[in-house]
């Protein structure tokens, strides 16, 4: 096992063994227990009370953080010509169709997010193998697959984020940079868990919210009281 540096001794120290913080508390120390020398990001992990292995029991969704992440999203739309100069003005990094689906299958993958239109989904099937592991394939329940290109690249822009609960029943998201205030952070956190908490399926039983965990990038997990943001 790696030896902690002084730094991270350091930030360790400063988090309390078995001490649950308010969420408040956690976003101020998750800034101060950062350790890296960049400007690191800020993760939170909310476990919920869910059988993802049972349909109606999937939680997945959009949530547009007020913050945004912090960072800078690289956006491919596939779309047909009629609509480059819409997803071209909405700040879309990369516009085209067959010279980019000829860069996907020749394994190009440099993008965070793609939006496309219905249309052209039939063309993207063939790539699933390339574009599924690495979360890219589009889709329309994250708002990913739509006739509103423009209005999809600024909101993925400006800090909307999908999520999906992952096989143990936890949801991983980035919720902004260490360099943001803790109010920015806190309201990033809060908006994505209210979300959370509006999607509670109706097969869901006991506790819902079990557990909401704060890290950055190089930094040890801070526990959050999960009633400080029912």
């Amino acid at each position: 096992m790696a030896k902690l540096t002084k730094k991270q001794k350091e930030a360790l120290s400063k988090v309390e063994k078995g001490r649950i913080y308010n969420l408040e508390e956690g976003a101020a120390l998750v800034k101060e227990v950062n350790t890296a020398k960049f400007d690191a990001s800020v993760d939170i992990a909310v476990r919920l009370g869910v059988d993802p292995r049972k349909a109606n029991q999937m939680v997945r969704g959009v949530v547009s953080l007020p913050h945004g992440t912090g960072k800078d999203v690289k956006v491919l739309a596939l779309v047909t010509p009629d609509k480059e100069a819409e997803a071209k003005a909405a700040g879309a990094d990369y516009v085209g169709l067959d010279e980019y689906l000829d860069k996907i299958k020749g394994g190009w993958t440099d993008v965070d997010v793609i939006v496309t239109m219905p249309a052209v989904m039939g063309k993207l099937g063939p790539l699933g193998r390339v574009l599924g592991p690495r979360g890219l394939m589009p889709n329309p329940k994250s708002g990913t697959v739509t006739m509103e290109v423009g209005k999809a690249v600024s909101e993925v822009k400006s800090g909307k984020i999908d999520f999906k609960v992952d096989k143990y029943g936890i949801i991983h998201a980035g919720i902004g940079k260490v360099s943001f205030d803790a109010a920015k952070l806190k309201e990033n956190a809060q908006e994505l868990i209210q979300t959370l908490i509006k999607m509670k399926p109706t097969a869901a039983k006991g506790t819902y919210v079990k557990s909401i965990y704060l890290s950055s990038t190089m930094s040890p997990g801070i526990a959050i009281d999960t009633k400080s943001v029912n």
